[in-house]
C-alpha cells in the first residue's frame, strides 16, 4: 500500500526523501504535505513547485536561527532545506537541462554550505583536481583534532550526489571516529549538471587522483583509507580497487558484476551484430525507445530515457545500452587485493551479481545479505540503514583492528 501518493513515481521520490530522516535529511511532516499538496495526478511541474516551497520555507528558518545564535537549529534546517531542493529537481532530469534544475542544484548546494559552517563536526567543501575535471567534495572529520584517523572514500551512484551521499554516509562514520572524504565523479552531482562530465567505466582513473589527494590530508591515516562504493558505486569501487592498492578494505554496496546483466535486455538477435552486440538488436529497440516516449510507465521513461542518456552521455536507447558493455568487472576482479565486504538486498535487480563478485576474488572477503524479512530489503537497504551501518562498520572496525 502506498505511503504517500498513489502516483508511483511521486510515491518512490518522496521514499527517497524521507529515508535520510533519521540523521537529518529530512522530516516525515514536510515530506508527507508536500506530496500532499502535489497531489497524485500532479505534474513534473507541480513536484519541483512545491518542493522547492518547502525547502525555501524550511531555509527563511534556517536564516532566522542563525541571526539568532541557534548553530544546531540552523544546521539542522539548512541540511532539511537541502535536500528538499535536491528532491525538487529530480523529476526534470535530462538534456537539454532544465534551468529550473540548475537553479534549484545551486540553491542546494548554498543552503547545505551555510549549514556545513554551523555543523558539530568540521565539514569542509574541497575541490579535487584531476584529469578528468574539477571533483566537488566535502571532508567530514570525527571531531576537530589532529589526530589522523581512518577514513571513508565514498563513491557516488547513478543519479545521487554529494549531499545524499551525505546523509546516508558520514552521521554514522563520525558516530564511530571515522572521517569521510564524499566525492561526485564524472556523471555525477555538478560535474554532470554544470560541467557536462557524463559517466564512465573506468572508475580507476577517477580514484586514483582522488586517492593522491586523500594522501596529502595530515587528517587522514594513510594506512586506513577504505573505499565504498553504493548504488552505482557498488560496481564502480569494485573497479578502482582492482588497479588502486593503497586502500586497506573495500565495501561494495552492493557488490556487482559486469553491467551488461542488469541494463542490456535479452533480444533476438541481428546477424550484423552479432559478433560485437550478442544480445542488443538496434531494429528492436528503436520501436522501444518510441514505446518509451509516447506510452511507458513515467518511472520506467525517468530511469532510461532522462536519467540514463543524460548520465551516459548518449543520444539512443541503443547507444546507451552499447555503452553500458563497458562497464565490466571479469575481467580484473582477481586484482582486488584488499579485504572485501559485498553487500546484497532481497529484491534489489542492481545487487543480483554480489555472489558472482563474492566468488572471483581472491582476498578475504565476506557477503553481507540483507532480507525483506527484517526491513532491510530493496535497492542499497535504504529503510534500513542503521542496520546496514552497524553491520559494515563493525566489520571495518575488525578488519582495521580498532
Amino acid at each position: 500500500m502506498p505511503l504517500l501518493s498513489e502516483n508511483p513515481m511521486w510515491e518512490e521520490f518522496g521514499l527517497r526523501a524521507l529515508l535520510w530522516a533519521p540523521d537529518g535529511g529530512a522530516d516525515f511532516g514536510e515530506c508527507i504535505t508536500t506530496v500532499q499538496r502535489v497531489g497524485d495526478d500532479g505534474t513534473a511541474d507541480d513536484w519541483y513547485r512545491e518542493w522547492v516551497a518547502t525547502a525555501d520555507r524550511v531555509a527563511r528558518i534556517g536564516d532566522g536561527c542563525a541571526d539568532a545564535g541557534h548553530r544546531v537549529s540552523a544546521w539542522e534546517a539548512y541540511a532539511r532545506a537541502a535536500s528538499y531542493y535536491r528532491v525538487a529537481y529530480t523529476p526534470l532530469f535530462g538534456t537539454p537541462v532544465d534551468p529550473r534544475l540548475v537553479e534549484a542544484f545551486d540553491r542546494e548546494t548554498g543552503v547545505f554550505e551555510r549549514g556545513a559552517a554551523l555543523a558539530p563536526y568540521p565539514i569542509e567543501p574541497l575541490d579535487i583536481d584531476t584529469p578528468a575535471g574539477s571533483f566537488p567534495a566535502y571532508l567530514v572529520r570525527a571531531d576537530d583534532s589532529e589526530q589522523a584517523r581512518a577514513t571513508i572514500v565514498q563513491t557516488n551512484g547513478y543519479d545521487s550526489n554529494i549531499r545524499e551521499m551525505f546523509f546516508s554516509h558520514a552521521p554514522a562514520a563520525v558516530r564511530r571516529g571515522y572521517n569521510c572524504l564524499l566525492f561526485d565523479g564524472p556523471g555525477q552531482g555538478r560535474n554532470l549538471i554544470r560541467d557536462g562530465l557524463t559517466m564512465r567505466p573506468d572508475w580507476e582513473q577517477v580514484i586514483t587522483p582522488v586517492i593522491d589527494r586523500a594522501l596529502g590530508i595530515p587528517y587522514i591515516d594513510p594506512e586506513r583509507i577504505v573505499l565504498v562504493g553504493w548504488s552505482l558505486g557498488g560496481y564502480l569501487a569494485p573497479r578502482a580497487a582492482a588497479f588502486e592498492h593503497r586502500i586497506a578494505a573495500l565495501v561494495a554496496d552492493p557488490g556487482q558484476w559486469d553491467q551488461r546483466q542488469h541494463v542490456v535486455p535479452r533480444l533476438p538477435l541481428s546477424d550484423e551484430d552479432k559478433a560485437r552486440f550478442p544480445d542488443i538488436d538496434p531494429q528492436a529497440l528503436a520501436p522501444m525507445e518510441q514505446w518509451l516516449r509516447d506510452e511507458a510507465d513515467p518511472s520506467l521513461r525517468w530511469r532510461l530515457l532522462q536519467r540514463g542518456l543524460w548520465v551516459n552521455g548518449t543520444e539512443t536507447l541503443f547507444d546507451y545500452f552499447v555503452s553500458m558493455l563497458d562497464y565490466e568487472l571479469s575481467p580484473v576482479a582477481h586484482q582486488i587485493s584488499c579485504p572485501t565486504l559485498l553487500t546484497m538486498a532481497e529484491g534489489d535487480p542492481i545487487g543480483a551479481g554480489a555472489a558472482q563478485l563474492y566468488d572471483a576474488l581472491t582476498v578475504d572477503k565476506t557477503l553481507v545479505r540483507f532480507t525483506d524479512a527484517e526491513g532491510s530489503g530493496g535497492h542499497c537497504e535504504g529503510t534500513a540503514r542503521l542496520l546496514y551501518h552497524q553491520r559494515v562498520f563493525d566489520w571495518l572496525d575488525a578488519t582495521l583492528d580498532r
